[in-house]
């Protein structure tokens, strides 16, 4: 689903896949003859003919858990594409290694010239400055529309909602310090837990006792 620009929260349970075919042979047609030119014009009109289907979209379903595709994605991120673990032997001129292919999950191994080998691991360095993380739609910054965010829950908690949203912009102003970022590294920082009197205190529970106190405070008014 997704946050749509009313301030309503909306279910998708269908995905059109033609129209993204479509839509993505649109798009990429009409930016190449941006940059391109009129030069483009012909080639572009091909493309329609030849392609009346839209470009291909790799739209696969997925049936992965969660936790595999984060701990995949993860581990493409931190590490090199290859692990040392996976390379058998190296001759000098030869290297030969083995992997589990993606498509089926099948063992194979592998001998090529080392020139080759270098050529397959640097095309998956990315060029300088190039993000490999990107964030989008409600993981997105700077955008106006999230200032309609609350209104997607419901009115009786979007009070709590906001004001927990409020705590470090009030510790910031009443003691002059950012209770998120580090005294030593100066990084921002995460919550990960939070403690009260040596014990761990869910949010959930605190949550609940704010709207408890709310509907207390209504109630006697």
């Amino acid at each position: 689903g997704g946050y749509s620009d009313d301030a309503f929260w909306r279910n998708v349970s269908h995905f059109n896949y033609t129209f993204l075919r479509n839509a993505f042979r649109t798009a990429l047609l009409k930016e190449m003859l941006l940059r391109i030119g009129p030069s483009f014009k012909k080639i572009s009109a091909r493309c329609y003919l030849e392609h009346e289907h839209g470009f291909y979209v790799y739209a696969k379903p997925n049936r992965c858990d969660p936790k595999t595709v984060t701990k995949y994605i993860g581990r493409y991120l931190g590490r090199p594409v290859i692990a040392t673990s996976r390379v058998d032997s190296y001759t000098g001129d030869l290297v030969s290694f083995h992997y589990n292919r993606h498509e089926d999950d099948q063992y194979v191994q592998e001998t090529i010239p080392v020139m080759d080998f270098i050529k397959r691991l640097i095309r998956h360095i990315p060029e300088k400055h190039f993000k490999m993380i990107r964030y989008g739609g409600l993981y997105a910054r700077h955008r106006s529309i999230d200032k309609k965010l609350h209104l997607a829950i419901s009115k009786e908690k979007r009070h709590t909602f906001r004001c927990f949203n409020r705590w470090r912009t009030a510790i910031l102003s009443s003691f002059g310090y950012d209770p998120l970022i580090c005294p030593h590294c100066k990084q921002q920082m995460v919550i990960l837990e939070i403690y009260h009197h040596h014990r761990r205190v869910p949010l959930e529970e605190l949550y609940e006792k704010a709207m408890s106190r709310s509907r207390g405070k209504r109630s006697s008014a």
